[in-house]
């Protein structure tokens, strides 16, 4: 095996899903005014979200890239079903990187532990719904 086969619409739009999750989680309906307040953050100020969603854009894709390639990876090596492949590879690198690193920076920053849960809870359900996309949607030609 050489490069993991990807399929890149499927990580379009596990791209795409990053941000309705990240939209609906941080709208002040649901997290957003407690996610605020956690983390000292102004939304009224006149700052303007361009750069903050084009940086969310390309993280985002590079998140659904390396999981569609490390979910080939897995299934390869492990077998089984391509979705719990996806499912379980997407759960161990968010525990593994994403909620292990947040924890680490936040204690050092004194963060409130209430904004690392939240924030590594969001980060949970966007790689579980890339994982489901990507699940779903397996590279031509593998299962």
């Amino acid at each position: 095996m050489g490069i993991p086969e990807i399929n890149y619409w499927a990580v379009l739009l596990a791209t795409l899903s990053s941000m309705v999750v990240g939209t609906v989680w941080y709208s002040p309906k649901v997290f957003g005014t407690r996610w605020e307040k956690l983390a000292r953050v102004d939304r009224t100020a006149n700052s303007s979200a361009v750069l903050p969603i084009m940086v969310t854009v390309v993280v985002s894709f590079l998140t659904a890239w390396v999981l569609a390639g490390s979910t080939a990876i897995a299934w390869h090596f492990y077998g089984g079903g391509y979705l719990i492949s996806a499912i379980v590879t997407g759960v161990t690198l968010w525990g593994g990187f994403t909620a292990a690193r947040f924890i680490t920076h936040d204690v050092f920053e004194g963060r409130p532990s209430q904004l690392t849960t939240m924030n590594i809870a969001h980060e949970l359900v966007t790689v579980v719904v890339m994982a489901l996309i990507i699940g779903v949607w397996p590279p031509a030609g593998t299962v």
